[in-house]
């Protein structure tokens, strides 16, 4: 029997990609109107509607950038209370939290960063990730996933050529995703330690480069080396 997956923000980009790879689980997508995180009572009945095994935490805010510097409020009730109130419900009934972090997360200015390096976000954006990161951390049965992805195809008409970092697509990061289920702990998922130029372009030869200013930092790359490991498995 498959173990069944809840999964909270069940109508996001990235979840539209999850539902086209099934494989051994059975995932059971909730929009925002069917599973408010910020509602513990709501939380509570899909969990005791469906009985998971494990809960996906995809729900949350992340762009554009700007609204987490605008309206922090809103970044702190989605980003961490919300995510708060999942690890404390899952904690309860003993479900094991799969939580969606960010690159972000880490400083961006010497690159190659390891799952245990130390952290100081550069956004807001970041600063509410690692804020949701905290509560998980305390929860053992627990897995973060700190990913560098993004659509198919790349949405802009410029790419940054100073800037380092992991993107994927959806599609590859959604199989990726699969592999690491059974794991707890801490895990960097991207790709090849790039340019975001030089990643975009291999998509869309008409993309024109652009330098970061300060709008993102120079080097974002995770190291993934234990993604690299666990796949050979």
């Amino acid at each position: 029997m498959s173990k069944k997956i809840l999964v909270t923000g069940g109508n996001g980009r990235f979840a539209q990609e999850l539902k086209k790879n099934t494989n051994n689980y059975n995932f059971i997508y909730r929009d925002k109107n069917q599973l408010n995180i910020l509602s513990s009572k709501s939380i509570i009945k899909n969990i005791q509607k469906f009985k998971p095994n494990i809960l996906l935490h995809l729900a949350g805010l992340s762009r554009p950038m700007s609204v987490h510097e605008k309206m922090i409020n809103k970044s702190i009730d989605l980003n961490i209370i919300g995510t708060s109130n999942i690890v404390k419900i899952c904690n309860e009934k003993k479900i094991k939290l799969i939580f969606l972090s960010t690159s972000y997360v880490y400083p961006g200015k010497r690159g190659n960063y390891k799952e245990e390096d130390p952290l100081l976000p550069w956004n807001n954006y970041g600063w509410s990730k690692l804020g949701a990161e905290c509560a998980v951390q305390m929860y053992k049965n627990s897995l973060i996933i700190r990913a560098c992805m993004t659509e198919k195809p790349f949405t802009h008409k410029f790419a940054f050529s100073n800037v380092k970092s992991n993107f994927i697509f959806h599609d590859q990061f959604a199989k990726f995703l699969i592999k690491v289920i059974p794991l707890k702990g801490i895990i960097n998922i991207g790709g090849k330690s790039q340019t975001i130029f030089q990643f975009a372009k291999k998509n869309n030869k008409k993309i024109k480069k652009k330098k970061s200013r300060g709008e993102l930092p120079f080097k974002m790359d995770m190291n993934i080396q234990k993604l690299k490991h666990l796949l050979k498995k």
